[in-house]
């Protein structure tokens, strides 16, 4: 199957779609685990732990074991975001990311250390920047990098943010991800 990236001016005609993400709560839309290096797994539910993320993905086993900060346990990328690069869903977990939501996530609107409920779990905001990589350029394009990571997409957490766990707990698709006071 061929893949068309989108140009730059194809991925800031979305832009507008991306800021009207709800600001308080919106749904979880997919949940993906990495157990291995390339390898992703779409699940309908999940257990979030302090120890291990997202159970049953391998964040911790691709760290070096002085970097295994929980810092990094789950990635949260805009459902929007990935709908404009990637029209067809089952491209989707190619973004690497566990958790895609539809929610605002730029940093006026969630701060590190904000804290979001999600199921019986919560998680906790970190100061960590989540940015593309060379996979990222191969599987949405150079624009897509450039879009993610410039100013703009910087300040409204394009590419996504990072989250540790707080209280373990269960999530589902459909759930409500909710920003907590």
């Amino acid at each position: 199957m061929s893949v068309t990236h989108l140009s730059m001016d194809e991925l800031r005609a979305g832009l507008d779609h991306i800021a009207a993400s709800p600001k308080n709560s919106g749904p979880l839309v997919l949940i993906v685990r990495r157990p291995g290096q390339d390898v992703r797994e779409v699940v309908t539910d999940g257990i979030l732990s302090l120890a291990d993320g997202l159970v049953g993905d391998g964040w911790r086993d691709r760290m070096d074991p002085g970097d295994q900060s929980p810092d990094t346990q789950i990635t949260i990328i805009n459902s929007r975001l990935i709908g404009l690069l990637a029209p067809d869903a089952s491209r989707w977990p190619l973004a690497g990311d566990q958790l895609y939501v539809d929610l605002d996530l730029g940093l006026d609107n969630l701060p590190p250390g904000t804290r979001l409920g999600v199921g019986s779990a919560i998680l906790e905001v970190t100061a960590e920047p989540h940015t593309g990589c060379k996979k990222f350029v191969s599987r949405f394009g150079l624009d897509a990098m450039k879009f993610v990571n410039s100013p703009e997409g910087r300040r409204m957490n394009l590419r996504g943010i990072y989250a540790k766990v707080t209280q373990a707990g269960t999530i589902a698709q459909g759930d409500i991800v909710t920003k907590l006071a």
